[in-house]
């Protein structure tokens, strides 16, 4: 028996835990789009495509590989607790960065500040992943993880979108950047308001191993793994994600580069941050449909179906981004990317939440976020090598279509383990 959502809105505490990731991510998305801001599109400073990709390496490459080390601690900690006390950190270090930045503090010195603010984000969101099986039933664990990642990833894009408003009301240089960067601090405070209404152990784990944590962390990456491998559709799924995440950070370098320094201002069409703007707004359309289509659509065709026809989608949308490269067709591929894209990543999550034990679920999530991040940054390391300065290289946004049908292979070549 399925519920809608405003069965769902009436469980305590599903609802409070919504209310813990919706403004943690929203604080992930302004964050990010200030410190985007400050770094690519300010006037007082200059970035080429290797060190972006540099930036985007060293705060995220860390947590990737410390990530499923930090899952072992998910799941001995009251996450509770964790969540609470990680958001409040994560506001310290908000505003240490927002300091950095509004003082012209550039290269290592900035991107370890941004790095220790990401850590903690998504050591949150592996948390918050983590909890959601103990506030609904499992029967219903579909239906809520559609609702609380459609309105974490729709938050994350609503901030992003914010944080650009405020940065044209406060001015683009570092100043200004500082300004617009401290304000996701707000985020972190209302996370761990919410949070702190949970009761101590409601989020679990449900139990704890009689045995040495620092050797139960030392084991986090392989725990995990095995983890993930023992079950087919758990790692079925971390194959069709870990395509979107490398053809999705191909494509989102060169979008950068492209609104930066090749494209131009079109009637309503927005060339430079503006642009990026509403980029952002269309990926958060596409956040929007992809909530009311996977239910529909793994109600009708399955989960393994529904992941394969979001791959040949966003496939589809990489070679026609390539072939007619404008403003306009980088939206439209923006929409529908994020879409499917959505819809892969939904599927992707019910199956990890669904499938693995609890007592293993919070490393299961942090390798899985390890891989999201990984992912993300070999990709656009590799188009930082490979592209030209102003973005412009359509047979590298077509090659992303590759990597997707190269997902759909692995998915498959998976799922065929259970039979």
């Amino acid at each position: 028996m399925k519920v809608g959502v405003r069965a769902l809105m009436r469980g305590r505490g599903f609802r409070r835990l919504l209310l813990s990731r919706v403004p943690a991510q929203w604080g992930d998305g302004f964050f990010q789009a200030a410190l985007g801001g400050a770094v690519l599109f300010n006037p007082e400073r200059q970035a080429d495509p290797l060190a972006v990709a540099a930036g985007l390496a060293v705060m995220l490459l860390p947590y990737s590989f410390i990530g499923p080390f930090a899952g072992a601690l998910l799941d001995r900690w009251d996450r509770r607790r964790v969540l609470l006390l990680a958001n409040l950190l994560r506001g310290v270090l908000i505003a240490i960065v927002a300091v950095a930045v509004g003082t012209g503090v550039a290269g290592a010195p900035l991107y370890l500040g941004a790095l220790a603010v990401v850590g903690v984000s998504r050591f949150v969101g592996a948390g918050l992943s983590a909890a959601l099986p103990h506030v609904v039933e499992p029967r219903n664990l579909v239906e809520a993880n559609v609702v609380a990642s459609t309105a974490g990833a729709a938050s994350a894009a609503l901030g992003g979108a914010m944080a650009i408003g405020v940065r044209e009301l406060v001015g683009a240089g570092d100043a200004g950047s500082g300004v617009t960067t401290a304000f996701a601090i707000v985020g972190s405070l209302l996370a761990a308001l919410a949070a702190a209404g949970f009761a101590r152990g409601v989020l679990g784990p449900d139990g704890t191993e009689a045995r040495s944590r620092i050797a139960a962390v030392a084991r986090g990456w392989l725990d995990g793994a095995r983890a993930v491998v023992r079950v087919p559709t758990a790692s079925a799924a971390f194959c069709a994600v870990g395509a979107h995440r490398l053809a999705f950070g191909m494509s989102t370098l060169l979008s950068l580069l492209l609104f930066r320094y090749a494209f131009h201002d079109a009637g309503v069409w927005r060339a430079g941050l503006a642009g990026v703007g509403q980029v952002v707004m269309a990926a958060g359309a596409g956040v929007g449909v992809a909530a009311l289509l996977t239910p529909w659509l793994t109600h009708r065709l399955g989960r393994a179906t529904t992941i394969r026809t979001g791959l040949v989608v966003a496939a589809l949308a990489q070679v026609g981004v390539a072939a007619v490269t404008t403003i306009p067709t980088v939206l439209a591929a923006a929409f529908v990317l994020s879409t499917a894209g959505q819809v892969v990543k939904l599927c992707a999550d019910a199956a990890i939440q669904q499938e693995t034990a609890d007592e293993a679920r919070g490393r299961v999530f942090a390798l899985y976020d390890a891989l999201f991040n990984t992912c993300y940054v070999v990709a656009v390391a590799a188009a930082a090598l490979l592209a030209p300065p102003d973005g412009n290289f359509p047979w590298l946004l077509g090659s992303a279509a590759v990597v997707y049908l190269l997902g759909l292979a692995g998915h498959e070549a998976q799922l065929r383990r259970r039979t």
